[in-house]
């Protein structure tokens, strides 16, 4: 794709200082820009970069002014990095407007699919299905039977999309995820063996949710697993049956929630965390990385370790744990003293 630099200027509604016809096909960092490329500078440490750059253009804040004779165009923003970050939307969107139907391809009789889709090639649409508008489903994805797909989503390649799952408005799943597998749900017979209990429910997730590639969300024994509108997970993530996550929530890598936990609205929680089945963790939460999680948590808790306890007390605690040694000394020392006191007075 090719765009020049007053084209840019008029996505950004910036001003345009240098040569408005200078044309750009990619992006760079501006320490690593080349010819053709377009790059942004938005920390003042990187200014000595916006004079040996080869980078075409560069967006810049309006506060910027060169001191001294620089080689490429100028687009001045109010916000460098948030109009960059805007670019950067933009070029997805246009990156990522496939339309039609590749072949080979399967869509049942008794599917709808909306307008402007896309179709990748193998991709398998089951019966009863329902696609919204502006859909795109990238190849090799599966979609089951009696899905619900709503407007404007990404599918990408290799997605496995179970029965009888519901997606809502604008979200994206990132590719190797698995929706709506059964529950990790066994129960032991007269001999050891492990009988699996049949997971009847499903998988719900509402407008705005963005999934990991290679991330699992189990459909729920009885009932839903829920993900609510605006949550955020990261690559490589369990989510178990009937769990909930609560709106605006984000969940980074290798995190596992057990099954039936509820996680409140607005947490963070970091990567490598795991938590038990059947708490009730509140809003606003700060969960630190690889944490573990094995009590409910009231609402605003910010916690770290394994077992996870208060995140002050944690800090704290691993200063006396890294001068463990020192301190085993020192009680040593002062236990021979009073030994050796105690002969004495005797």
């Amino acid at each position: 794709m090719k765009f020049t630099a007053k084209q840019i200027a008029g996505i950004l509604e910036g001003e345009v200082v240098g040569n408005p016809d200078a044309e750009v096909t990619k992006l760079s960092k501006i320490e690593e820009g080349e010819k053709g490329s377009l790059t942004f500078l938005a920390n003042p440490k990187y200014d000595p970069f916006i004079y040996t750059t080869n980078a075409s253009v560069a967006i810049v804040n309006k506060s910027f002014f060169p001191e001294k004779e620089i080689g490429l165009t100028l687009i001045k923003v109010d916000d460098a990095y948030k109009s960059f970050s805007k670019l950067l939307e933009f070029y997805n969107q246009v990156k990522n407007n496939k339309n039609g139907r590749e072949n080979p391809h399967f869509i049942a009789e008794s599917a709808t699919v909306g307008n402007n889709e896309y179709i990748g090639a193998f991709s398998y649409i089951g019966e009863n299905v329902v696609i919204g508008e502006n859909v795109k489903i990238y190849p090799n994805s599966y979609i089951g039977d009696n899905v619900v797909i709503g407007d404007n989503c990404f599918i990408f390649a290799g997605v496995k999309i179970y029965s009888e799952t519901q997606i809502g408005n604008n979200c994206k799943i990132h590719s190797g995820s698995i929706i709506g597998s059964d529950g990790f749900g066994f129960v032991p017979n007269e001999n050891g063996e492990f009988k699996a209990v049949p997971q009847t429910g499903n998988v719900i997730i509402e407008d705005n949710v963005d999934i990991g590639a290679n991330s699992t969300i189990d459909r729920a024994t009885l009932g839903s697993t829920i993900i609510r509108k605006g949550v955020k997970l990261d690559n490589q993530i369990q989510i178990a049956h009937n769990v909930e996550i609560g709106k605006n929530t984000v969940i980074a890598s290798q995190t596992g929630i057990a099954g039936s936990t509820s996680v409140g609205e607005n947490c963070m929680i970091g990567g490598q965390v795991g938590i038990a089945g059947h708490l009730n963790l509140g809003n606003n939460l700060q969960i630190q990385a690889q944490s573990g999680i094995s009590k409910s948590l009231k609402d605003g808790s910010v916690v770290q370790g394994t077992p996870a306890f208060a995140y002050s007390e944690y800090n704290k605690s691993y200063v006396y744990f890294r001068n463990l040694p020192k301190i085993a000394s020192s009680i040593h020392k002062l236990e021979k003293e009073l030994n050796t006191q105690k002969k004495n007075d005797e």
